[in-house]
């Protein structure tokens, strides 16, 4: 039975990923999120402890690490990095506030928690962090660039911890997903099978973790079948 965390565990991905592992096996799995209503109900599916956190927030993400420990016991065998939201604007319609709200929701989030997380990983000599990126970590989009600057910055960051873990037994994997059918969607147009599924994504983060502890899936690409959106 592995303990595993998710944060933006209340819908789309998130959520898929939850149900995913629940799926898999008899787990114990904390998930975080803002909104409490929508977080239950994935809790309560999913047979998880629900933490209500802001991880844009320092004092509510180390509260929110500290209960971890506390219902663990133990270093968490996975974490799952997925909170993060999309706003799109122009450049110059992108206000500095917009810009640094983006940087912070889809990769300071990303720093504190698994910063809060991983000296226990390491000193366990095990575990694995995911991060879910985007495709909008590799390729910059017109209408989005506080969103690409975030993303390709959780690249970075995703690269950068490989690099100073490889010899610690604790694995580190970048998701990088186009785009999937999720609220963020909400309103479009276009057909269902444009996208792709939450359970797709939530799978393939499922499977690179149930990998042997000698082989990593460092990142990961996944587009629609008929290409990007």
């Amino acid at each position: 039975m592995a303990k595993i965390v998710i944060t933006g565990a209340s819908s789309g991905i998130g959520a898929a990923i939850a149900k995913s592992f629940y799926r898999d096996g008899s787990h114990e799995m904390v998930l975080i999120g803002r909104s409490e209503s929508r977080l239950e109900a994935v809790a309560n599916s999913t047979n998880a402890h629900p933490i209500i956190c802001d991880i844009t927030d320092e004092a509510q993400v180390e509260s929110a690490c500290n209960e971890i420990r506390e219902i663990f016991q133990s270093s968490p065998d996975v974490l799952v990095n997925n909170a993060g939201h999309f706003v799109g604007k122009p450049f110059l319609d992108t206000a500095p506030d917009l810009f640094k709200e983006q940087i912070e929701s889809n990769l300071t989030g990303c720093f504190l928690v698994t910063k809060n997380l991983l000296p226990t990983m390491i000193a366990a000599t095990s575990g694995h962090v995911f991060f879910v990126g985007s495709v909008a970590s590799i390729k910059g989009y017109a209408g989005a660039s506080a969103y690409c600057a975030a993303k390709h910055g959780l690249l970075g960051l995703a690269r950068a911890i490989r690099a100073e873990t490889l010899d610690t037994g604790v694995r580190i994997t970048t998701i990088l997903p186009g785009a999937t059918l999720t609220p963020s969607w909400a309103g479009t147009t276009l057909p269902e099978d444009r996208f792709m599924s939450p359970e797709d994504v939530a799978r393939c983060i499922v499977d690179a973790w149930k990998l042997s502890s000698r082989t990593v899936v460092e990142e990961l690409l996944l587009r629609p079948a008929e290409g990007d959106i």
